[in-house]
């Protein structure tokens, strides 16, 4: 009898009365791309051999041969000796020809009691819940290099903007945790994708679960698992995971391209509040003055990319009956590919922020020039008891006559300033500074310094844990 992985139509069934086209090989086949869940697969068949003896199901003889095969094949993939085949279609077919030709009738046992359905579900979970692991460590990473950035520059006063216009002044320190904050929660979100990724669909099989006595549970203690799928049919049909999981990978991606935005921003000369080390720049052919901040630029631009797997990952599911279908295969590029592009891109803002060159003395400046401390006058006159609304009136009068007279609101005379309302007197001084601003928003979640510095010791203490 030949071997039933000679041909790629006999490695499921002898109904089929003519082989496979070429055309139809290359376009449905996934190993150029699902290779990379071969750790995954080989776990998941362990745990997978090890409950089928346990259970009775095969011989230990059967046991023995299956594990020393998948070891052999591990080493080959390891040592870049394994033989990938097209024909095999898929990274489980090829490991499991393989294990046949080491370990004879045992390698085609340990396919007892399961479905590539429920294996592949099982091994995208098994590599996506280490990924999130790198992932939430490169957050981690990045946070405390935002907040060794920020505790440099808790006296830093930058302007504060809404609608990209001078609103109020804050310190820079207070503008990088408003990120710190952000990677926080995608570390969050990345955690409770973990917990449902982390659940086992192996004994599902093909849909209908099966008749042979498994243990699931005990696989999935095996493989650090938190519990089982309840459902045969959705193991094997949910993607929930890979979605929830590009959804949190995008909205980080939304978190970098806006910290992105804002450095390519200030790098430029209008603004000039910082420098970026030339190893994250590069030069123009043409112009030799250029410096261009090329990686926060393809960072914004990476950003798309990942939403556009979300939206790809959304579309591949909405029309799918239950159970499994061959679209699923379609999951695999779009959920590798941003794992990729979010941990490339968390790796080098790693490595970028702290090299960040702050320019303050122009971050200063500009926060002077926009009327940042007219909020801090209108709050000095409600102290005073004047009603915020009257406040707000008197302060936009003052700073009208300011703007007229091409000077800063603090440069007006205290008798000017009493022309707009007779409340102020002379300590309004200390009131229309950018220090004196910042230095007063004590309110816990403010930007003053003292603030700002109680808030970096909470985070080196929450991500040092």
């Amino acid at each position: 009898m030949s071997n039933q992985f000679e041909k790629k139509s006999e490695a499921w069934s002898a109904l089929f009365s003519e082989p496979t086209s070429e055309l139809v090989k290359r376009y449905t086949a996934s190993v150029a791309f699902d290779r990379r869940l071969w750790r995954a697969d080989i776990a998941g068949s362990r745990a997978h051999a090890e409950m089928l003896a346990m259970q009775g199901v095969i011989a230990a003889a059967d046991l023995a041969a299956i594990e020393s095969g998948l070891a052999t094949i591990a080493s080959e993939i390891e040592n870049g000796s394994f033989e990938w085949r097209l024909d095999l279609e898929d990274v489980h077919l090829n490991i499991e020809a393989r294990l046949v030709e080491l370990a004879g009738d045992a390698g085609k046992r340990l396919h007892t009691g399961r479905s590539r359905n429920d294996q592949v579900a099982t091994d995208v979970r098994l590599w996506l819940r280490d990924e999130i692991r790198t992932i939430r460590a490169l957050l981690a990473d990045l946070q405390l290099a935002l907040v060794g950035l920020a505790d440099k520059h808790t006296e830093t006063i930058l302007p504060g903007f809404t609608h990209l216009q001078v609103a109020q002044p804050v310190s820079l320190a207070h503008h990088l945790l408003a990120y710190v904050e952000m990677f926080s929660r995608d570390a969050e979100r990345m955690g409770e994708v973990y917990a449902r990724t982390n659940r086992l669909p192996l004994g599902a099989a093909a849909l209908a679960g099966t008749s042979y006595p498994l243990d699931r549970e005990a696989v999935a203690k095996a493989l650090g698992m938190d519990g089982i799928c309840r459902n045969s049919i959705d193991a094997v049909s949910d993607r929930d995971f890979a979605i929830e999981f590009t959804a949190a990978a995008a909205l980080c991606m939304v978190h970098v391209s806006r910290f992105s935005e804002e450095l390519v921003l200030w790098m430029n000369q209008s603004f000039g509040f910082i420098e970026l080390a030339d190893r994250f720049c590069t030069g123009s052919s043409i112009m030799p003055q250029k410096k261009n901040p090329d990686v926060p630029e393809l960072a914004r631009g990476k950003t798309g990319r990942v939403a556009g797997h979300l939206m790809g990952l959304l579309m591949l599911m909405k029309g799918q009956p239950l159970a499994y279908n061959k679209d699923n295969q379609e999951d695999k590029e779009p959920l590798f590919d941003s794992v990729d592009t979010l941990q490339d891109t968390l790796r080098v803002f790693v490595e970028l922020v702290p090299g960040i060159g702050v320019k303050a003395e122009a971050m200063e400046s500009a926060a002077a020039k926009g009327y940042a401390t007219a909020t801090d006058l209108a709050d000095y006159l409600v102290k005073k008891g004047v009603p915020f609304r009257d406040a707000h009136e008197a302060v936009a009068h003052a700073v009208k006559h300011a703007i007229q007279q091409g000077i800063a609101l603090g440069d007006l005379t205290l008798e000017a300033l009493q022309g707009f309302h007779p409340a102020i007197t002379s300590d309004v001084r200390g009131v229309l500074t950018l220090r004196g601003s910042i230095a007063s928003r004590t309110v816990e979640g403010g930007t003053a310094p003292e603030r700002v510095k109680s808030e970096i010791a909470r985070h080196r203490a929450r991500l040092r844990r």
